[in-house]
């Protein structure tokens, strides 16, 4: 640590000379141990991060791993400072929303300050309350903490004001694995803005089942080598600029229609078929270097015969599969020990113990610190736990924390926050993901692109919206809209009625079809009527159908395979709305493939693709 960046105390002290700072430091030790009161606090807050060592030759590591194999003087010289009871904590990643006012700040205070937890696991909220809170809880941790965020489309999926990347899905139907690279890379300067380290993402699950209610739009899609390379180029744009990636969830959740937040998942595959799927882009990714993996809550019988016990808590898959078989050697996370695939038939306190116990290295969003701890320093009383286990999973820790530069701490600056973390080159990244992912499932008699006719009258309808959406906004920019209309997805019959009266006499009708929220959804939820009216303008002639939602909601129309054309936007993201109305006018390519098999008329892979705009743009 340099010397313009310690604590007024200590450069006070190092003026006297280091033998005089030596005895100072004892003195205080020994006064704190025989000391409750205030005064014996205030030293403490004296002694913050007061442990760095002497400047030391040391050439910081190009990846996590290698950090932890060969770790810095910082680690054991921080590692020394740590009680026995310190080492257990600093396992452990607490939850904290910047949003949720003083009171419950005071809370997240408390368990920094009494238990001395590792790190923080950041929710909603804004990224200068966030900034400020984490500046706080920074100031007062004895250990820096490391910050992470389940931020698998950027901050922006969690902080207002900030921006947010597409889902998985959406990017599956990308074939240049380079942008995805380049959203990775955006991503960690927004975290590194923010003074975070580590991201839960990318999502490499495999997601071959549609009834999945938990992964689906998450996942980049249903083949191995396509969520591999997307994973990587994901991991790689964060990681090679030093924010800690974590794939998840180890060993696979694509295969299951059971959501582990609610229950336990039973996934009955066996060794051979995890082999060959589920775990292959785990195995690439541990060979390419990522430095965290995250487990799932998930019964997995043919790897565990133990009743009722999830896949986090099952040392057979957490220390012999994925560490021994697998030989990862970085940072093993647990899933959210808060969910029900976990805390339907183990209790706080003994869940994380037998966490510890299975293998994993640390330790997110827990029922009970103190819980936690208890019963961790009971299963070491008992033999099933040893202290030097825990001594060298905090070693890991602590080499993650000097990895990521919080060995050289500083606060995050709140001045031009929101301008930094708005960069034009994420709104450009944005526009090109969503361009490349641009899907074209229908083109009957290549009715693409719209060339409107002098006399032709064109109408928009978007379902599920109160006003005009951003796409219909965007079709009047390319054309000569007559009239925009909006419908609602629980639309009765009435209301059915009444919007083809107002669209009789139109030649061409665009349709949007939206799903119940921004981010994609499983159910539409449509009523009766309005999925009746979506298949009657299928069937039609004179529409032209884009969905922005999970592509595996085209089955909730049916017949919606006989429309003359067919666009899959993927979700109601604003830059893939600006798109889909640029595909319908030949401004862009159709270049998107379908990363997952819908039915029988959209599988794997399907997509109407040309290398140029469908229409020739006069520059």
């Amino acid at each position: 640590m340099h010397a313009n960046s310690l604590h007024p105390l200590a450069r006070r002290l190092s003026a006297l000379g280091l033998c005089l700072m030596c005895c100072m430091l004892l003195l205080l030790s020994s006064c704190e141990s025989s000391d409750t009161s205030g005064a014996a606090y205030a030293r403490e807050e004296e002694q913050k991060h007061e442990f760095f060592p002497e400047e030391v030759s040391y050439t910081r590591p190009s990846t996590l791993v290698e950090a932890i194999e060969n770790p810095s003087p910082w680690v054991d010289s921080v590692f020394r400072t740590l009680s026995p009871e310190e080492r257990i904590a600093q396992l452990i990643i607490i939850e904290a929303f910047s949003n949720q006012g003083p009171k419950y700040e005071a809370d997240v205070m408390n368990l920094v300050t009494r238990y001395k937890v590792g790190g923080i696991i950041y929710f909603q909220g804004g990224p200068v309350r966030q900034a400020v809170l984490n500046n706080r809880l920074q100031a007062a941790s004895k250990v820096p903490l490391l910050i992470s965020m389940d931020a698998e489309t950027g901050v922006g999926m969690r902080l207002d004001s900030t921006v947010q990347y597409p889902f998985q899905m959406m990017m599956g139907a990308v074939e240049d694995n380079g942008l995805i690279y380049r959203m990775g890379a955006e991503v960690a300067e927004e975290f590194k803005r923010l003074g975070m380290h580590v991201n839960f993402a990318p999502v490499a699950d495999i997601n071959n089942n549609s009834q999945n209610p938990i992964i689906s739009y998450r996942a980049f899609g249903e083949n191995k080598l396509d969520v591999t390379a997307k994973s990587l180029a994901y991991m790689r744009g964060m990681q090679e600029n030093g924010i800690i990636a974590v794939a998840k969830h180890f060993p696979g959740h694509g295969d299951t229609d059971v959501d582990s937040h609610y229950d336990l998942p039973v996934i009955p595959h066996d060794r051979a078929r995890l082999d060959s799927l589920e775990l292959y882009p785990f195995r690439e990714l541990i060979k390419h270097g990522i430095g965290g993996i995250m487990v799932a809550h998930m019964h997995m019988q043919q790897l565990d015969t133990t009743h009722n016990l999830p896949s986090t808590l099952s040392k057979p898959i957490v220390t012999s599969l994925l560490k021994n078989q697998l030989q990862f050697k970085g940072l093993v996370f647990t899933d959210a020990m808060v969910m029900k695939g976990v805390t339907k038939y183990f209790s706080p306190g003994e869940a994380e113990a037998r966490a510890l116990m299975a293998g994993n290295d640390v330790l997110e969003r827990l029922n009970s610190v103190p819980k936690a701890i208890q019963a961790i320093k009971q299963a070491i009383a008992r033999g099933d736990l040893s202290q030097e286990e825990i001594d060298r999973r905090c070693k890991k820790m602590l080499a993650a924390k000097a990895w990521v530069g919080l060995d050289r701490y500083k606060p995050v600056e709140l001045e031009n926050l929101y301008e930094d973390l708005n960069p034009g080159i994420a709104d450009s990244t944005n526009h090109a993901l969503a361009e490349a992912a641009m899907t074209l499932l229908n083109n009957r008699k290549n009715f693409l692109p719209i060339r409107q006719k002098k006399r032709q009258r064109i109408a928009t309808l978007s379902f599920g919206v109160v006003r005009p959406s951003i796409f219909q906004r965007e079709i009047n920019r390319h054309a000569r809209i007559d009239a925009d209309f909006v419908i609602s997805r629980k639309a009765n019959a009435k209301e059915v009625k009444q919007i083809k009266q107002k669209l009789k006499g139109y030649d061409l009708v665009l349709v949007g079809l939206y799903g119940p929220s921004v981010t994609p959804s499983n159910r539409l939820g449509y009523s009766k009527e309005a999925t009746a009216y979506v298949t009657e303008l299928a069937r039609s002639n004179r529409s032209i159908m884009t969905l922005f939602d999970n592509p595996y909601t085209l089955n909730q129309f049916p017949d919606i395979h006989k429309s003359r054309v067919l666009i899959l936007a993927y979700q109601a993201h604003m830059h893939a709305q600006v798109a889909a109305a640029k595909l319908l006018f030949g401004k862009i390519p159709a270049r998107g493939k379908l990363p997952v098999t819908v039915n029988r008329h959209y599988q794997y892979g399907h997509g109407i693709s040309k290398d140029k705009p469908l229409l020739a743009v006069s520059p």
